[in-house]
Protein backbone atom coordinates (compact mmCIF):
# COMPACT_ATOMS: atom_id res chain seq x y z
CA UNK A 1 0.00 0.00 0.00
CA UNK A 2 2.71 2.20 0.60
CA UNK A 3 4.67 1.53 -2.68
CA UNK A 4 1.21 2.58 -4.12
CA UNK A 5 0.57 5.89 -2.89
CA UNK A 6 3.77 6.58 -3.42
CA UNK A 7 3.35 5.80 -7.21
CA UNK A 8 -0.19 7.55 -7.22
CA UNK A 9 2.01 10.66 -5.66
CA UNK A 10 4.35 10.78 -8.78
CA UNK A 11 1.05 10.04 -11.18
CA UNK A 12 -0.85 12.95 -9.66
CA UNK A 13 2.89 15.00 -9.54
CA UNK A 14 3.73 14.22 -13.54
CA UNK A 15 0.12 15.76 -15.03
CA UNK A 16 0.96 18.89 -13.06
CA UNK A 17 4.44 19.20 -14.42
CA UNK A 18 3.59 18.50 -17.98
CA UNK A 19 0.58 21.50 -17.80
CA UNK A 20 2.13 24.26 -16.20
CA UNK A 21 5.23 23.46 -18.63
CA UNK A 22 2.83 24.98 -21.45
CA UNK A 23 0.76 26.94 -19.73
CA UNK A 24 4.00 29.19 -18.55
CA UNK A 25 5.16 29.34 -22.42
CA UNK A 26 1.41 30.33 -23.89
CA UNK A 27 2.69 33.44 -24.02
CA UNK A 28 5.52 32.77 -26.34
CA UNK A 29 3.04 29.82 -28.26
CA UNK A 30 1.13 32.70 -28.88
CA UNK A 31 3.53 34.78 -30.53
CA UNK A 32 5.17 31.66 -32.28
CA UNK A 33 1.96 30.80 -33.77
CA UNK A 34 0.81 34.66 -34.31
CA UNK A 35 -2.13 33.82 -33.13
CA UNK A 36 -5.26 35.94 -31.45
CA UNK A 37 -6.89 35.51 -28.22
CA UNK A 38 -9.67 34.23 -30.35
CA UNK A 39 -7.74 31.93 -31.91
CA UNK A 40 -5.99 30.67 -28.79
CA UNK A 41 -9.41 29.67 -27.60
CA UNK A 42 -9.87 27.62 -30.85
CA UNK A 43 -6.20 26.12 -30.24
CA UNK A 44 -7.69 25.22 -26.93
CA UNK A 45 -10.61 23.73 -28.58
CA UNK A 46 -8.49 20.77 -28.90
CA UNK A 47 -7.56 20.33 -25.52
CA UNK A 48 -11.52 20.59 -24.52
CA UNK A 49 -12.21 17.95 -27.47
CA UNK A 50 -9.62 15.32 -26.51
CA UNK A 51 -10.99 16.07 -23.12
CA UNK A 52 -14.24 15.26 -23.31
CA UNK A 53 -13.36 12.02 -25.38
CA UNK A 54 -11.01 10.80 -22.85
CA UNK A 55 -13.19 12.01 -19.76
CA UNK A 56 -16.32 9.96 -21.94
CA UNK A 57 -14.60 6.88 -22.18
CA UNK A 58 -12.66 6.91 -18.88
CA UNK A 59 -15.53 4.92 -17.08
CA UNK A 60 -16.27 2.46 -19.53
CA UNK A 61 -12.47 1.58 -20.17
CA UNK A 62 -11.93 1.35 -16.05
CA UNK A 63 -15.14 -0.91 -15.86
CA UNK A 64 -13.59 -2.87 -18.23
CA UNK A 65 -10.08 -3.21 -17.77
CA UNK A 66 -9.45 -1.77 -13.96
CA UNK A 67 -7.83 1.23 -13.10
CA UNK A 68 -4.05 0.06 -14.20
CA UNK A 69 -4.29 -0.17 -17.63
CA UNK A 70 -6.79 3.29 -18.04
CA UNK A 71 -3.87 5.13 -15.92
CA UNK A 72 -0.94 3.61 -18.07
CA UNK A 73 -2.23 4.02 -21.10
CA UNK A 74 -3.77 7.84 -20.56
CA UNK A 75 -0.11 9.49 -19.12
CA UNK A 76 1.93 7.59 -21.88
CA UNK A 77 -0.71 9.95 -23.93
CA UNK A 78 0.33 12.87 -22.70
CA UNK A 79 3.92 12.13 -22.63
CA UNK A 80 3.11 11.29 -26.15
CA UNK A 81 1.46 14.62 -26.57
CA UNK A 82 4.07 16.95 -25.12
CA UNK A 83 6.14 16.12 -27.94
CA UNK A 84 3.72 16.72 -30.70
CA UNK A 85 2.96 20.08 -29.35
CA UNK A 86 7.02 20.89 -29.08
CA UNK A 87 7.11 20.09 -32.69
CA UNK A 88 4.14 21.76 -33.77
CA UNK A 89 5.88 24.99 -31.72
CA UNK A 90 8.89 24.31 -33.62
CA UNK A 91 7.13 23.84 -36.99
CA UNK A 92 4.75 26.41 -36.44
CA UNK A 93 1.99 24.69 -36.78
CA UNK A 94 -1.29 25.13 -35.38
CA UNK A 95 -2.75 21.86 -36.47
CA UNK A 96 -0.17 19.94 -34.73
CA UNK A 97 -0.54 22.38 -31.56
CA UNK A 98 -3.78 21.50 -31.44
CA UNK A 99 -3.90 17.90 -32.12
CA UNK A 100 -0.86 18.07 -29.71
CA UNK A 101 -3.39 19.29 -26.68
CA UNK A 102 -6.28 16.97 -28.38
CA UNK A 103 -4.22 14.23 -27.29
CA UNK A 104 -2.93 15.62 -24.15
CA UNK A 105 -6.75 16.27 -22.96
CA UNK A 106 -7.63 12.93 -23.91
CA UNK A 107 -4.47 11.58 -22.22
CA UNK A 108 -5.62 13.80 -18.69
CA UNK A 109 -9.45 13.36 -19.52
CA UNK A 110 -9.22 9.46 -18.94
CA UNK A 111 -6.26 8.70 -16.89
CA UNK A 112 -6.96 11.15 -14.06
CA UNK A 113 -10.41 9.86 -13.59
CA UNK A 114 -9.19 6.37 -13.63
CA UNK A 115 -6.32 7.69 -10.70
CA UNK A 116 -8.90 9.16 -9.02
CA UNK A 117 -10.89 6.42 -8.58
CA UNK A 118 -7.94 4.31 -7.43
CA UNK A 119 -6.97 7.01 -5.09
CA UNK A 120 -10.57 6.96 -3.43
CA UNK A 121 -9.80 3.04 -3.05
CA UNK A 122 -6.44 4.16 -1.01
CA UNK A 123 -8.17 6.23 0.56
CA UNK A 124 -11.50 3.76 1.30
CA UNK A 125 -8.91 1.06 2.57
CA UNK A 126 -6.31 2.95 4.89
CA UNK A 127 -8.99 4.78 6.27
CA UNK A 128 -6.98 7.65 6.53
CA UNK A 129 -7.91 11.34 4.19
CA UNK A 130 -5.26 11.18 1.03
CA UNK A 131 -7.15 12.70 -1.63
CA UNK A 132 -6.36 16.62 -0.92
CA UNK A 133 -2.46 15.30 -0.25
CA UNK A 134 -2.94 13.55 -3.93
CA UNK A 135 -4.28 16.29 -5.56
CA UNK A 136 -1.69 18.92 -3.84
CA UNK A 137 1.13 16.44 -6.04
CA UNK A 138 -0.66 17.90 -8.79
CA UNK A 139 -0.16 21.14 -7.91
CA UNK A 140 3.50 20.56 -6.68
CA UNK A 141 4.28 19.50 -10.47
CA UNK A 142 2.51 22.64 -11.09
CA UNK A 143 4.65 24.84 -8.91
CA UNK A 144 7.73 22.82 -10.51
CA UNK A 145 6.95 23.17 -14.02
CA UNK A 146 5.83 26.65 -13.56
CA UNK A 147 9.50 27.28 -11.54
CA UNK A 148 10.87 25.80 -15.00
CA UNK A 149 8.85 27.79 -17.33
CA UNK A 150 9.97 31.09 -15.98
CA UNK A 151 13.93 30.45 -16.13
CA UNK A 152 13.03 28.86 -19.61
CA UNK A 153 11.40 31.79 -20.30
CA UNK A 154 13.71 34.15 -19.08
CA UNK A 155 16.61 32.85 -20.64
CA UNK A 156 14.74 31.91 -23.38
CA UNK A 157 15.55 29.26 -23.85
CA UNK A 158 13.05 27.60 -27.27
CA UNK A 159 9.68 26.36 -26.47
CA UNK A 160 10.23 23.57 -28.00
CA UNK A 161 13.49 22.34 -26.14
CA UNK A 162 11.68 23.23 -22.90
CA UNK A 163 8.80 21.06 -23.74
CA UNK A 164 11.29 18.10 -25.06
CA UNK A 165 13.05 17.67 -21.73
CA UNK A 166 9.74 17.76 -19.36
CA UNK A 167 8.97 15.29 -22.16
CA UNK A 168 11.88 13.13 -21.10
CA UNK A 169 11.36 13.67 -17.49
CA UNK A 170 7.60 12.54 -17.75
CA UNK A 171 8.35 9.24 -19.23
CA UNK A 172 11.34 8.56 -16.28
CA UNK A 173 8.80 9.42 -13.85
CA UNK A 174 6.00 7.24 -15.72
CA UNK A 175 8.31 4.45 -15.87
CA UNK A 176 9.14 4.20 -12.35
CA UNK A 177 6.07 4.89 -10.87
CA UNK A 178 3.25 2.67 -13.21
CA UNK A 179 4.64 -0.43 -12.19
CA UNK A 180 3.64 -0.08 -8.47
CA UNK A 181 -0.30 0.10 -9.61
CA UNK A 182 -1.94 -2.90 -8.62
CA UNK A 183 -4.61 -4.48 -11.62
CA UNK A 184 -8.21 -5.25 -10.61
CA UNK A 185 -8.83 -1.82 -9.08
CA UNK A 186 -12.09 -0.87 -10.09
CA UNK A 187 -13.39 -3.75 -12.53
CA UNK A 188 -17.15 -4.26 -12.87
CA UNK A 189 -17.95 -0.37 -11.81
CA UNK A 190 -21.22 0.81 -13.11
CA UNK A 191 -21.06 2.39 -16.57
CA UNK A 192 -19.13 -1.01 -18.46
CA UNK A 193 -19.73 -3.99 -19.69
CA UNK A 194 -19.51 -6.93 -16.90
CA UNK A 195 -20.90 -5.20 -14.11
CA UNK A 196 -22.76 -6.61 -11.63
CA UNK A 197 -26.22 -6.09 -10.89
CA UNK A 198 -28.30 -3.38 -11.70
CA UNK A 199 -26.45 0.30 -12.36
CA UNK A 200 -27.60 2.49 -9.57
CA UNK A 201 -29.03 5.74 -11.10
CA UNK A 202 -25.93 8.07 -8.99
CA UNK A 203 -27.16 11.34 -11.62
CA UNK A 204 -30.53 11.18 -9.73
CA UNK A 205 -29.08 11.76 -6.25
CA UNK A 206 -29.45 15.36 -5.41
CA UNK A 207 -27.24 15.96 -2.78
CA UNK A 208 -24.63 13.98 -5.26
CA UNK A 209 -25.72 16.77 -8.02
CA UNK A 210 -24.96 19.62 -5.63
CA UNK A 211 -21.20 18.05 -4.34
CA UNK A 212 -20.76 18.21 -8.63
CA UNK A 213 -21.86 21.66 -8.73
CA UNK A 214 -19.35 22.53 -6.39
CA UNK A 215 -17.11 20.84 -8.04
CA UNK A 216 -17.64 22.46 -11.48
CA UNK A 217 -17.11 25.65 -9.80
CA UNK A 218 -13.76 25.04 -8.22
CA UNK A 219 -12.68 22.98 -11.09
CA UNK A 220 -13.38 25.80 -13.16
CA UNK A 221 -11.63 28.47 -11.08
CA UNK A 222 -8.46 26.18 -11.58
CA UNK A 223 -8.50 25.58 -14.93
CA UNK A 224 -9.19 29.18 -15.76
CA UNK A 225 -6.19 29.98 -14.18
CA UNK A 226 -4.37 27.03 -15.29
CA UNK A 227 -5.18 27.85 -18.78
CA UNK A 228 -5.29 31.92 -19.21
CA UNK A 229 -3.63 33.53 -16.03
CA UNK A 230 -0.21 34.42 -17.64
CA UNK A 231 -2.03 35.95 -20.52
CA UNK A 232 -4.03 37.55 -18.54
CA UNK A 233 -1.95 38.90 -16.20
CA UNK A 234 0.60 40.08 -20.05
CA UNK A 235 -2.69 41.11 -21.49
CA UNK A 236 -4.87 42.50 -19.18
CA UNK A 237 -2.41 43.53 -16.44
CA UNK A 238 0.64 44.56 -18.48
CA UNK A 239 3.28 42.27 -17.24
CA UNK A 240 5.92 40.81 -18.98
CA UNK A 241 5.81 37.27 -20.06
CA UNK A 242 8.28 36.13 -17.08
CA UNK A 243 6.24 38.38 -14.80
CA UNK A 244 3.20 36.67 -16.40
CA UNK A 245 4.63 33.08 -15.45
CA UNK A 246 5.97 34.40 -12.27
CA UNK A 247 2.53 35.39 -10.91
CA UNK A 248 1.25 31.89 -12.35
CA UNK A 249 3.88 30.26 -10.17
CA UNK A 250 2.65 31.70 -7.14
CA UNK A 251 -0.85 30.82 -7.95
CA UNK A 252 -0.22 26.98 -8.53
CA UNK A 253 2.29 27.70 -5.07
CA UNK A 254 -1.00 29.11 -3.00
CA UNK A 255 -2.97 25.75 -4.37
CA UNK A 256 0.10 23.23 -3.43
CA UNK A 257 0.00 25.39 0.19
CA UNK A 258 -4.01 24.88 0.74
CA UNK A 259 -3.75 20.94 -0.26
CA UNK A 260 -1.40 19.57 1.67
CA UNK A 261 -2.50 21.85 5.06
CA UNK A 262 -5.66 20.51 4.02
CA UNK A 263 -5.97 17.73 5.99
CA UNK A 264 -5.23 19.62 9.55
CA UNK A 265 -7.57 22.08 8.87
CA UNK A 266 -10.72 19.45 7.50
CA UNK A 267 -9.90 17.38 10.76
CA UNK A 268 -10.53 20.83 12.90
CA UNK A 269 -13.34 22.47 11.04
CA UNK A 270 -14.86 19.92 8.62
CA UNK A 271 -15.55 20.12 5.23
CA UNK A 272 -18.41 22.89 4.96
CA UNK A 273 -16.61 25.46 6.52
CA UNK A 274 -13.20 24.64 4.59
CA UNK A 275 -15.57 24.94 1.74
CA UNK A 276 -17.24 28.18 2.26
CA UNK A 277 -14.20 29.38 3.10
CA UNK A 278 -12.48 28.41 0.30
CA UNK A 279 -15.10 29.72 -2.06
CA UNK A 280 -14.96 33.22 -0.20
CA UNK A 281 -11.23 33.83 -0.64
CA UNK A 282 -11.15 32.50 -4.69
CA UNK A 283 -14.10 35.43 -5.00
CA UNK A 284 -12.42 37.66 -3.18
CA UNK A 285 -9.20 36.83 -5.22
CA UNK A 286 -10.84 36.84 -8.92
CA UNK A 287 -12.71 40.08 -7.44
CA UNK A 288 -9.48 42.00 -7.04
CA UNK A 289 -7.80 40.55 -10.31
CA UNK A 290 -10.30 41.37 -12.20
CA UNK A 291 -11.70 45.33 -10.93
CA UNK A 292 -8.30 46.35 -9.23
CA UNK A 293 -5.88 48.49 -11.86
CA UNK A 294 -2.95 48.06 -10.05
CA UNK A 295 -0.68 44.95 -11.62
CA UNK A 296 0.96 44.13 -7.93
CA UNK A 297 -2.43 44.01 -6.20
CA UNK A 298 -3.98 41.77 -8.72
CA UNK A 299 -0.52 39.71 -9.06
CA UNK A 300 -0.91 38.77 -4.95
CA UNK A 301 -4.67 38.29 -5.09
CA UNK A 302 -3.95 34.93 -7.29
CA UNK A 303 -2.58 33.91 -4.32
CA UNK A 304 -6.41 33.89 -2.61
CA UNK A 305 -7.52 32.49 -5.77
CA UNK A 306 -5.12 30.18 -5.43
CA UNK A 307 -6.06 29.03 -1.95
CA UNK A 308 -9.77 29.25 -2.69
CA UNK A 309 -9.11 26.82 -5.63
CA UNK A 310 -7.29 24.43 -3.87
CA UNK A 311 -9.70 22.20 -1.88
CA UNK A 312 -12.63 22.35 -3.84
CA UNK A 313 -11.93 18.99 -5.61
CA UNK A 314 -10.28 16.74 -3.34
CA UNK A 315 -12.62 16.98 -0.80
CA UNK A 316 -16.09 16.99 -3.28
CA UNK A 317 -14.48 13.78 -4.35
CA UNK A 318 -14.31 12.47 -0.85
CA UNK A 319 -17.78 13.50 0.01
CA UNK A 320 -19.13 11.96 -3.19
CA UNK A 321 -17.65 8.43 -2.15
CA UNK A 322 -19.27 8.41 1.27
CA UNK A 323 -22.67 9.78 -0.14
CA UNK A 324 -24.36 6.87 -1.40
CA UNK A 325 -23.65 3.35 -2.14
CA UNK A 326 -21.61 2.12 -4.83
CA UNK A 327 -18.56 4.63 -4.25
CA UNK A 328 -16.71 4.48 -7.80
CA UNK A 329 -19.66 5.29 -9.24
CA UNK A 330 -20.46 8.42 -7.49
CA UNK A 331 -16.40 9.39 -7.98
CA UNK A 332 -16.32 8.75 -11.21
CA UNK A 333 -19.37 10.76 -11.94
CA UNK A 334 -17.91 13.50 -10.05
CA UNK A 335 -14.71 13.36 -11.43
CA UNK A 336 -16.23 13.57 -15.29
CA UNK A 337 -17.67 17.19 -13.90
CA UNK A 338 -14.26 17.51 -12.33
CA UNK A 339 -12.60 17.27 -15.32
CA UNK A 340 -15.64 18.54 -17.94
CA UNK A 341 -15.35 21.96 -15.99
CA UNK A 342 -11.31 21.61 -15.40
CA UNK A 343 -10.43 21.70 -19.11
CA UNK A 344 -13.41 21.82 -21.56
CA UNK A 345 -14.89 25.09 -19.46
CA UNK A 346 -11.81 27.76 -20.07
CA UNK A 347 -11.59 27.58 -23.68
CA UNK A 348 -15.01 29.22 -24.05
CA UNK A 349 -13.41 31.98 -21.57
CA UNK A 350 -11.17 32.50 -24.65
CA UNK A 351 -13.98 33.39 -26.91
CA UNK A 352 -15.35 35.73 -24.24
CA UNK A 353 -12.19 37.54 -23.91
CA UNK A 354 -11.68 38.26 -27.67
CA UNK A 355 -14.48 40.77 -27.51
CA UNK A 356 -14.62 41.73 -23.85
CA UNK A 357 -11.16 41.18 -22.32
CA UNK A 358 -10.21 38.37 -20.41
CA UNK A 359 -10.30 40.19 -17.16
CA UNK A 360 -14.02 40.83 -17.89
CA UNK A 361 -14.76 36.92 -19.24
CA UNK A 362 -13.04 35.88 -15.78
CA UNK A 363 -16.78 37.47 -13.86
CA UNK A 364 -18.19 33.91 -15.41
CA UNK A 365 -16.01 32.18 -13.14
CA UNK A 366 -16.53 34.32 -10.42
CA UNK A 367 -20.45 33.23 -10.60
CA UNK A 368 -19.32 30.53 -10.00
CA UNK A 369 -17.34 30.52 -7.49
CA UNK A 370 -19.93 32.35 -5.36
CA UNK A 371 -22.34 29.67 -6.14
CA UNK A 372 -20.10 27.02 -4.67
CA UNK A 373 -20.29 29.03 -0.89
CA UNK A 374 -24.02 28.51 -0.52
CA UNK A 375 -24.12 25.03 -2.44
CA UNK A 376 -20.90 24.22 0.59
CA UNK A 377 -23.46 22.10 2.97
CA UNK A 378 -23.65 19.73 0.80
CA UNK A 379 -20.04 17.85 1.44
CA UNK A 380 -21.07 17.34 4.99
CA UNK A 381 -22.07 13.81 4.46
CA UNK A 382 -22.46 13.12 7.97
CA UNK A 383 -26.24 15.04 7.72
CA UNK A 384 -28.84 14.04 6.05
CA UNK A 385 -29.29 15.35 2.32
CA UNK A 386 -30.90 18.41 2.53
CA UNK A 387 -32.83 17.67 -1.21
CA UNK A 388 -34.96 15.01 -2.19
CA UNK A 389 -33.43 12.93 -5.24
CA UNK A 390 -33.89 14.80 -8.53
CA UNK A 391 -36.49 13.54 -10.86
Amino acid sequence: MRRRRHALFLLFFLPGVATSSWVTRTPDIRDRLEASTAQMGWILFGLSLGSMIGILLSGRLTSRYGTRPVIVTGTLTIIASLALISAGVLLASVPLVTAGLAGFGAGIGAGDVAANVDAADVERATGATTLPTLHGCFSLGTVAGACAGIAATATRLPVHWHLAAVTLLSAAIFLYAARSVPAGTGLGTPGGSGTAGPRPAVWKDGRLLLIGAIVLAMALAEGAANDWLPLLMVDGHGLGTAAGSLVYAGFAAAMTAGRFAGTYFLDRFGRTAVIRASAVSGALGLLLVIFSDSALLAGAAVLLWGLGAALGFPVALSAAGESGPDETARVSLVAVIGYVAFLVGPPGLGFLGEHWGLRAAMLVVLGFVVSAAFLAPAVDTRRPAAVPPAR
